[in-house]
């Protein structure tokens, strides 16, 4: 059987940020598995460096207003919106002062990790699951990009796995910025037993890893499915540990067809392992 709705949880998109090997990738991807015959939806963080005049975003006050909490703080959630008319992909962004306005992407303008790293991920989560929710749009695989999608997997099967939206739901994760490598948050436990699932149970079989690519750890741990965008053995290793498929990373000219038979098969797995 086929997984006729994808969502892409994008941590980067060409044309809003400068062109990189995961931005063309999460700018290509959608369309690709949309022309495939699958319907779609796409979300990606409202970075700072993102131009909201140039590229046409506007606020979308019925989806916008909501307080969602990480680490017992309140933060506003404010939804934009903007399209790339040429491929029929409409974006949702998520937005919030404290941790996407005024801030750039991974690091900050000194080259220094953010040290909100985990709690900007962990908001993003929430966002993108809420906003779903309002839109009444019942994905059955969520493709998440990045370490900013990372609590996705994992809230999916947890504190959303009974929202009508997400209960049939499957995940593929694809992890980025192997090259990050600040501290462990010192909050990161308070954000994980606050957010409903415990540090415990979120981080038993990867507890060991002492460095920020712990989110990327996280996200292979919970995900149903693991989609590489480059050759790495030891994240590979840490999916296959989990018992869970691979896919390998592909060229540009297999995405159209690849991606979206991966997507079929992680989702009939996992139906069949219920």
């Amino acid at each position: 059987m086929k997984a006729k709705k994808t969502l892409f949880v994008a941590q980067e998109m060409i044309p809003y940020v400068p062109e990189t090997a995961l931005a063309a990738w999460g700018r290509k991807l959608p369309q690709l598995t949309q022309e495939s015959g699958r319907e779609i939806r796409t979300f990606m963080p409202k970075w700072g460096i993102i131009n909201e005049r140039r590229n046409q975003l506007h606020e979308v006050i019925r989806l916008s207003g909501m307080n969602l909490v990480v680490d017992d703080t309140d933060h506003p959630l404010i939804i934009k919106v903007a399209s790339i008319t040429s491929a029929r992909i409409q974006i949702y962004f998520i937005d919030n002062d404290e941790f996407f306005t005024n801030h750039q992407m991974t690091y900050d303008q000194d080259g220094n990790e953010y040290a909100t790293n985990a709690e900007r991920a962990c908001f993003y989560a929430h966002g993108v699951l809420e906003t779903v929710k309002k839109l009444r749009w019942v994905p059955e695989v969520i493709h998440c990009q990045g370490w900013i999608s990372s609590f996705i997997p994992m809230f999916i099967k947890t504190i959303y796995a009974e929202e009508p939206c997400f209960r049939d739901c499957r995940t593929v994760y694809t992890p980025s910025h192997p090259e990050m490598c600040s501290p462990v948050p010192q909050n990161m436990e308070g954000i994980l037993n606050f957010s409903g699932v415990g540090a415990e149970k979120a981080l038993e079989g990867i507890s060991d890893c002492d460095n920020i690519q712990i989110l990327n750890h996280m996200g292979i741990k919970w995900a149903d499915g693991t989609a590489l965008l480059t050759a790495d053995e030891s994240l590979k290793q840490l999916a296959e540990k989990f018992g869970k498929p691979v896919l390998d990373p592909k060229e540009e000219a297999e995405w159209g067809t690849a991606y979206p038979e991966f997507y079929d098969l992680v989702w009939s797995q996992a139906n069949e392992n219920e």
